[in-house]
């Protein structure tokens, strides 16, 4: 199985929680990042755990800080070569970044994904329709919509362009991520823990993955085991992993 969207800079003992996961099946975990640090943080984990952790750099639109833009799209530039994506990017309508802000550095990073040929891990948290309009209009070849809960019409126009949506543990609880799941092609959807968020009170870590398996298996009514084959074939493809 592959978790293809962690946290892993944010967990505490990050060597721990990578041989629980490897204990119970998980056999790469794509961290990701969000800003300098956490950037910087993920190809230090990468390095030290290079058996298992694939790295991915990115900017957060919660991360956004107008005086660190040029220097953290420079490190992504300089690094992204040996990253297996751009993530964790995108637009966030909730958060007290200015949209156009937002929309400047995703559409630069977006750029820089092209450039170097890079799938794009994609927060749309509230701005779902413009998040794959951006994507589509960039001309980006692959790319997954991390935890999409958005509305189907935008999920059609997300599959019909090839792109891919992934799914968490919140399946269990979250009515909108169910219906958007529901309606998307099993061989659209990767699999994550979005590590460390918090599930029904829970921390997660990329061991937990094994639950979104389980709820994914039971929406769609099909063995455990063939949700965890496809979407680890699926993740393999989309990341050249």
């Amino acid at each position: 199985m592959i978790d293809v969207h962690a946290h892993l800079n944010e967990i505490e003992d990050a060597a721990g929680a990578v041989e629980r996961a490897r204990a119970v099946g998980v056999s790469r975990i794509l961290a990701v990042g969000m800003d300098l640090e956490s950037n910087r943080r993920t190809l230090a984990l990468a390095d030290e755990h290079s058996k298992v952790v694939l790295p991915a750099l990115g900017y957060h639109p919660w991360n956004i800080d107008t005086e660190e833009v040029t220097a953290t799209l420079s490190h992504i530039d300089e690094h992204l070569e040996r990253c297996v994506a751009v993530g964790e990017v995108g637009l966030d309508y909730k958060t007290k970044i200015k949209k156009s802000v937002q929309w400047e550095v995703f559409a630069e990073v977006l750029r820089l994904a092209n450039r170097h040929r890079k799938p794009v891990i994609v927060h749309s948290r509230f701005s779902h329709q413009r998040c794959h309009r951006m994507v589509s209009e960039e001309g980006v070849g692959r790319a997954v919509f991390h935890w999409f809960s958005g509305p189907l019409e935008t999920l059609k126009r997300i599959i019909d362009d090839g792109y891919f949506v992934s799914c968490t543990p919140a399946l269990a609880t979250s009515a909108a991520h169910r219906k958007a799941i529901r309606h998307a092609p099993l061989k659209r959807i990767l699999v994550e823990t979005d590590c460390p968020v918090s599930y029904q009170g829970r921390a997660s870590e990329p061991a937990l993955l094994i639950e979104t398996i389980r709820q994914l298996s039971l929406l769609k009514r099909v063995p455990e085991k063939q949700v965890a084959r496809v979407t680890t074939a699926t993740a393999r493809k989309l990341f050249h992993i």
